[in-house]
């Protein structure tokens, strides 16, 4: 049985990558993934830095590595969000870069909107981007509610 994204064609060629659908800011939900967007990092703090060095510990022979969480504020045209940078990522969104953000998701934090990128995904810096960024519509700003719909 053949995957199908290995040699699927008769030829022998790989079928042709779809390009990406790139969202805007303010199209994003709460509990969805698969964002691609463009954004420029406006502001970039770090929340969460555990050091490395070792410690006994029954997982990964005593070595622990490094922990470093940003919070950093991007944005687009559209609006800003708050996106949560895991380790080898914070280098990457330092204020001023324009980023691409590749199948990122929302994360839930305390009730507001967080975007990330898991290892599924992928941020590579770019050139600088044209836009100005619209900062007075921050969707983490918004608070949500878990709400249990009864069915009768």
């Amino acid at each position: 049985m053949a995957s199908s994204n290995v040699v699927s064609q008769e030829d022998g060629t790989k079928p042709a990558k779809r390009k990406p659908t790139f969202t805007k800011v303010d199209q994003m939900k709460p509990g969805t993934n698969g964002h691609t967007l463009i954004a420029k990092v406006l502001t970039s703090e770090t929340v969460l830095q555990k050091g490395g060095g070792t410690r006994p510990s029954s997982s990964s022979r005593g070595i622990v590595r490094p922990t470093l969480i940003s919070e950093c504020l991007i944005g687009d045209e559209t609006g800003t969000i708050i996106f949560t940078a895991r380790n080898e990522q914070v280098e990457l969104m330092k204020a001023g870069n324009t980023v691409i953000i590749r199948n990122s998701k929302i994360d839930m934090f305390k009730g507001s909107m967080r975007l990330a990128v898991d290892k599924w995904g992928r941020i590579e810096v770019t050139d600088p981007a044209e836009f100005v960024v619209k900062e007075d519509n921050n969707l983490s700003l918004i608070e949500y509610e878990l709400v249990n719909a009864v069915e009768e």
